[in-house]
């Protein structure tokens, strides 16, 4: 057993769990796993989320809409567009009035997935906006929100600086000296499998940088396997990876890595 394991950014709704979700997601806490943040993504994925949150004790939920979901239909693949697309027609704060319900549920603990992806042809306008409003609602219902941030340091730092929400920066991709002035700010500073790859220096650079009592783990499961197990199916048990590979890094123990890491994930998420 390896633990104790919270992984801040999960989502087990994804199609890739279909066969085995409640095999797996039953079998996490004999692997060390004491938490498990499923994160929604827009409307058609909130149901399922809570689902999971309410079946299981150590799983809790985000509720947000993530920047992807408003890529239009000629962008996206043989899934079609986000709800955010086929059913509200783009009006992303008419999907927002929509989920507003589901915060009233107490195992929704955080305002998230969101943020901004300058990856995919969405117009920044409409991103811009829909995060700033996003980040409105965490503060006026003092939840954590959980940041998604691809190619657009720039002006999700300086939404974050102006309004300085407490939450999470999921994925971090930016400079060592950005997550050190965004962990003073209250911000939690999120690592997966992505920052075990060779080339990701930039990370091993802020994870190094930074004090541990502002990291937290994740895995972004399905994807972002971390070495040595890169291109396969992630789950949240491979956060051990992730965890062995920041005590090397840092000199520490792994026990450490995980016990202060799985604090910081109750700390933020109010647990």
């Amino acid at each position: 057993m390896t633990g104790p394991i919270f992984d801040t950014h999960a989502h087990y709704s994804a199609r890739a769990f279909d066969a085995d979700r409640d095999f797996l997601l039953g079998s996490l806490p004999g692997k060390g796993v004491v938490g498990v943040c499923e994160q929604a993504t827009h409307s058609g994925d909130a149901p399922k989320v809570l689902e999971l949150a309410h079946r299981y004790p150590w799983v809790v939920a985000a509720v947000g809409i993530h920047p992807e979901s408003l890529l239009p239909a000629a962008d996206c693949g043989e899934e079609g567009p986000a709800p955010t697309v086929s059913v509200y027609g783009g009006d992303w704060a008419a999907e927002m009035r929509a989920l507003a319900p589901y915060y009233e549920d107490p195992k929704v603990v955080a305002v998230g997935e969101c943020g901004l992806d300058y990856h995919w042809p969405v117009p920044k306008d409409a991103q811009l906006a829909m995060f700033e409003a996003h980040i409105r609602l965490a503060l006026e219902l003092d939840k954590p929100i959980i940041v998604h941030d691809r190619n657009a340091h720039a002006d999700a730092y300086a939404l974050l600086k102006k309004y300085q929400p407490k939450g999470i920066v999921h994925c971090y991709s930016g400079s060592a000296d950005d997550a050190v002035w965004l962990a003073k700010q209250g911000l939690f500073i999120g690592f997966g499998g992505a920052c075990t790859f060779k080339g990701a220096k930039r990370a091993a650079k802020a994870i190094s940088a930074l004090p541990l009592e502002s990291i937290v783990l994740e895995t972004d499961c399905p994807y972002m396997a971390p070495e040595p197990v890169r291109g396969t199916r992630c789950d949240s048990s491979l956060i051990r990876y992730v965890g062995e590979y920041i005590a090397q890094l840092r000199g520490i123990s792994v026990e450490e890595v995980f016990r202060t890491t799985a604090e910081n994930a109750r700390r933020v998420y109010g647990l």
